[in-house]
């Protein structure tokens, strides 16, 4: 007798809205099971982003003591080659001046000292002579 009843058209209706609703609650737990991948997607994306932004400012602390001490020691070590290349530069100029000295080439200051002595002397050899013509002339 199951056999017989099995094979009813009634059975297979049975059957068939059995599928449909083992299909549909299977569509239905797809659905939720996407939605809540979804939601919890974003949520994992935000906590990921604030983590991310947590992390940003903690190492842009360290990063820009970093580059201030970076910049600190390029400054110094700018102001010690400016300081050597000043000394460098002084010696280098002692010693030329020395040579040219020994040579018997004056610097252009000393040149200038005496230029305005020269022009001195000149000026009071020329008020000389006057003062001799005014005597003569007495």
């Amino acid at each position: 007798m199951s056999e017989q009843n099995d094979d009813k058209p009634e059975n297979d209706a049975q059957l068939a809205a059995k599928i449909k609703g083992s299909a549909r609650q299977i569509w239905l737990a797809g659905l939720g099971a996407y939605t809540k991948a979804e939601e919890d997607t974003g949520r994992f994306f935000d906590r990921l982003v604030q983590e991310g932004e947590q992390l940003e400012n903690r190492t842009r602390g360290v990063v820009e003591k970093q580059i201030k001490s970076v910049e600190d020691r390029v400054e110094g070590v700018r102001e010690r080659a400016t300081g050597t290349w000043d000394r460098l530069e002084h010696m280098f100029d002692e010693r030329v001046s020395g040579a040219l000295r020994r040579l018997g080439i004056h610097r252009r200051d000393e040149i200038d000292s005496l230029a305005r002595r020269v022009e001195a002397l000149e000026g009071e050899l020329a008020r000389l002579r006057k003062q001799a013509e005014d005597d003569e002339e007495e």
